[in-house]
């Protein structure tokens, strides 16, 4: 059954839960913790029809991989969405290097294309509230260039975000992918927005994801998003990740060429500072 403009987030956590609330705390506009008369607390996200049905299909395909764990699924319709709420601890390196070889598992279930979608995840996906879609590949230099890179490029161009001799640094680092890109690698299971607000470290010494972005892509990207918005012990993480599933030589040189997808949907959605540090990683890659 679908929700209705008179839902309440209470009404939506009983409806889609079949459990009767005893309590809620509004966390945000789009996000309400919700208390169940069995002792568990869920989070109610309302959001777009898209939107939901992607961030749905993409937590159920990270959780199938059994590696890094996500909150579950207790019920989404076409405008809500309700998972188990994280309850949330600090940081240390132990759950730092758990993070990291759980990651490494993750990326390893695999996709069966770069590009793919999530089982029941629709094309037209987003990444955060930028458009995002997921149109399989071969080929992961073509295929990050086409979809992932040149898009973002051509919005933030269109809105004068981004100079037309600027981009055109962008699209030379384009045409370089085939000899940019490191040895080729098969389709990685992502988590497509893998910045720290997304990685919640758990009271009970787990890490957890949220709000994915779920497709399959290049592991090296993963990671470098992590590096871009910081991300706790990262060189813990890094190092187990390593040890699990070791990197292609130069990975710490390829960082930039990865980071140009994350730094272009950032200046597409939130302006200039974000475009002049991608024009910076791409004369960077540029001159390596």
């Amino acid at each position: 059954m679908d929700a209705t403009d008179g839902d309440t987030p209470g009404g939506v956590a009983a409806r889609l839960t079949g459990r009767a609330v005893t309590a809620e705390r509004r966390r945000s506009v789009a996000l309400t913790e919700v208390a169940l008369d069995d002792g568990r607390t869920v989070m109610v996200k309302r959001d777009d029809e898209g939107a939901v049905r992607a961030e749905a299909a993409g937590l159920r395909w990270l959780a199938r991989a059994g590696a890094v764990a996500v909150p579950a699924v207790r019920g989404a319709d076409r405008h809500w969405l309700v998972t188990d709420l994280v309850a949330e601890g600090r940081p240390d390196a132990r759950a730092a290097e758990r993070f990291g070889r759980e990651l490494a598992a993750l990326h390893a279930a695999g996709a069966p294309a770069f590009g793919a979608a999530p089982p029941d995840g629709p094309v037209e996906a987003f990444i955060g509230r930028a458009p995002m879609r997921n149109v399989p590949g071969t080929d992961w230099p073509g295929w990050y260039a086409e979809h992932r890179v040149l898009p973002y490029l051509r919005r933030a161009v269109d809105a004068g975000t981004v100079r037309p001799a600027e981009a055109a640094d962008v699209e030379r680092v384009c045409a370089r992918l085939p000899r940019l890109a490191g040895p080729p690698e098969p389709p990685a299971r992502l988590h497509g927005d893998l910045w720290n607000g997304n990685v919640l470290w758990g009271a009970d010494g787990a890490v957890r994801l949220i709000d994915p972005a779920a497709h399959g892509g290049h592991r090296e990207t993963d990671l470098a998003m992590l590096r871009l918005f910081g991300c706790p012990h990262l060189e813990t993480v890094l190092a187990a990740y390593d040890r699990a599933a070791p990197l292609a030589a130069g990975w710490r040189e390829r960082v930039g060429v990865h980071q140009l997808f994350p730094l272009l949907v950032h200046a597409v959605l939130f302006g200039r500072s974000y475009a002049e540090q991608a024009v910076a990683v791409a004369r960077e890659a540029l001159a390596a």
